[in-house]
Formats: structure tokens, C-alpha cells, sequence
């Protein structure tokens, strides 16, 4: 078992530093494939998280694109919004708050979509709504599993025109707030499996490695097509599993 979750691993560390993702959207469905059940596979997708974010956020820092005055309001406010994920998980169904996040995928999709223009300069909101995204981001993302890249990136490209190499490491970045503050709130639940979490990160910092060394080898509108392509795929998938458990 240890091989294999190490070869997950390495590909989940992959699409997190190609796409910015923290992971969770591809590491989950593939954990509860191993048997794991969904609370242990959720556990282990926010460890993972922690050490591809950490590591890719360095690396896309030392790249020089990652600018740290913007995502750090929207980091502080996503890790606001995931400490309180658990009050609001214990409080709403579980159906609703994957249907919830479903409509959020779809839309910001199609706004990433329709969006092509490209822009001579970055939208600045106040503070406040920057925070208020972060939040609203972190609540709902990791009551699922999931770091939140999968909205803030298009939010970033779509409304407030950030170049999407530097809004994919934006994403990463944000997942560092809202996995650190998971981990916290799972740990105090006892749902976390620390030792699969731990090979999956060691292993996944590898592929982050690769991940980011790809995403700059690309060019920005090859870029762009892929990571649609992913999305939608995510949004498919999201739809099969509201089908499934309705």
C-alpha cells in the first residue's frame, strides 16, 4: 500500500503545481477507490494539501510570480472560512453543500470561460471583499475535501483580471491557509489518518516539483485550455456524484 499511495502521491503533486489545485478533487475520489470511506479519504487530502501548498507556494515565490499582499487577505479570510467549515457541516446537509459547491464550480467556470480578454491591468478590491471571498471560499471547500484553488482562480482571471499564470499560484497559495486551518479542525474531530496523509505529502512534493516546472514550460493560452479541460472534468464529476447520492 505504501508504494501505491505514493505513485498517487506524485500524480496528485503534479496537477497541484501545474494547476494550482491543492489536490483534494482528484485525491479523494481516488482514496475512496483504495476503500478508504469518505471522512478518512477527506482527512488525508487536507494533510496532502498542506505539503504540496507549502512547497509549490515556495517555488512559484522564488519564480517571482506569486504576489503575497493580494492572497494573503484572501488566505487569512480562507482560513477563517475552513475553521468554520465544521460548524456549518454539522449543520447542513451534506447533499446540499455538494450541490452549493457544484453551482460554484459551474459558474465560475463559465466566467473564466466567456472571459478571454486580456487585460493591461489588475482589478484591486477593498480588502474587505478580498477577505470576505477567502472565507466564503474556505467554508465551503473544505467541508469537501478540497483547498478552494478550483474557485479562486477563475474569480481571479475572470472578474478582477489577474494574469492566470500568476492567478494559478495565487490558488496554491490560498491552499496553504485553508488546509493548515483543516487540519486544525479535523484533528480535533480524531478523523485524521496521519500516517497515509504524511506518504502522500512526502511523495506529492515530487510531483509538485514536475508540476511547476510544466506550468512554465507552457504557454499561457495552452495553459488556459487545459485547465478548462480540467475544470469541466471536475464539474462531471461533481454531477455524477450529486446523481449518485441523490
Amino acid at each position: 500500500m505504501i508504494i501505491e499511495l505514493g505513485v498517487v502521491g506524485i500524480l496528485v503533486g503534479i496537477l497541484s503545481g501545474f494547476f494550482g489545485i491543492g489536490g483534494g478533487t482528484i485525491l479523494v475520489p481516488i482514496l475512496l477507490f483504495l476503500g478508504y470511506d469518505m471522512k478518512t479519504a477527506i482527512g488525508i487530502s487536507v494533510i496532502q494539501m498542506v505539503f504540496s501548498s507549502v512547497y509549490g507556494s515556495y517555488l512559484n515565490f522564488k519564480k517571482g510570480t506569486l504576489d503575497l499582499n493580494m492572497v494573503l487577505i484572501i488566505g487569512l479570510g480562507g482560513f477563517v472560512g475552513a475553521l468554520l467549515s465544521a460548524v456549518i457541516v454539522s449543520r447542513v446537509d451534506a447533499f446540499a453543500l455538494e450541490v452549493l459547491f457544484f453551482a460554484f464550480v459551474i459558474f465560475a467556470l463559465a466566467r473564466m470561460y466567456v472571459k478571454t480578454e486580456r487585460y493591461d491591468t489588475t482589478i484591486e478590491p477593498h480588502p474587505a471583499l478580498l477577505f470576505f471571498i477567502g472565507m466564503v471560499i474556505g467554508l465551503f471547500s473544505i467541508s469537501i475535501g478540497v483547498g478552494g484553488s478550483i474557485l479562486l482562480v477563475p474569480i481571479l482571471v475572470g472578474f478582477l483580471h489577474v494574469n492566470l499564470k500568476n492567478a494559478i499560484s495565487a490558488g496554491l497559495f490560498f491552499v496553504v491557509f485553508s488546509s493548515v486551518s483543516g487540519v486544525i479542525g479535523l484533528s480535533m474531530a480524531r478523523v485524521l489518518d496521519y500516517e497515509s496523509g504524511l506518504i502522500i505529502g512526502m511523495a506529492s512534493l515530487l510531483g509538485v516539483f514536475i508540476g511547476i516546472f510544466l506550468k512554465h514550460q507552457v504557454e499561457e493560452d495552452l495553459q488556459k485550455r487545459l485547465l478548462l479541460l480540467f475544470y469541466v472534468a471536475v464539474a462531471f464529476y461533481l454531477f455524477i456524484r450529486l446523481v449518485g447520492n441523490e
